[in-house]
């Protein structure tokens, strides 16, 4: 039996920086001397041989310091965290900040907003918080959950429907 491995295409993506975001880069670039003539092609995140930083690589730097952290926050933070965990936290981070699920998809690099969507199902504080706006939308402050037991109309609708 073979298997077989697919490969996405790399996009393009626009990541907005911030001005202090900004200058840490300018630092580093200085830092690093990448910010000389001729240093255009060297890459930006580059590994202890200077080469090009790989997927593994990232993964590698970290798990070396989220389990060092894990050890003073073990409740706060993950033992063996990846990349996409950290992709999958700033989506929810963005969503439960309100944030457009649209802008979230273009963020992201996803096609299809369908493929987004499926952080907004998995976000139950959200769905919850919802459901009680829905209410004070209403003007119900606390929602009488045995009210329909004190109706015995729809009491006996609902027996008729068995």
């Amino acid at each position: 039996m073979s298997s077989s491995c697919l490969v996405k295409e790399p996009k393009k993506r626009l990541v907005p920086i911030d001005d202090n975001m900004m200058n840490l880069l300018g630092n580093y670039l200085k830092e690093y001397g990448l910010d000389r003539p001729g240093m255009g092609h060297h890459p930006l995140f580059f590994n202890s041989r200077r080469a090009k930083l790989t997927n593994p690589g990232i993964t590698y730097i970290l798990q070396k310091y989220a389990s060092l952290a894990h050890i003073a926050y073990p409740d706060l933070v993950p033992s063996t965290p990846t990349p996409h965990t950290l992709r999958h936290s700033r989506a929810m981070h963005l969503l439960q900040a309100g944030v457009n699920l649209v802008y979230i998809r273009d963020l992201l690099g996803h096609v299809s907003i369908q493929t987004t969507e499926i952080y907004a199902r998995a976000d139950s504080k959200l769905k919850r918080e919802a459901l009680e706006n829905a209410f004070s939308d209403l003007g119900i402050t606390e929602p009488d959950v045995k009210s329909w037991e004190k109706d015995p109309k729809l009491k006996a609708f609902l027996k008729s429907l068995a």
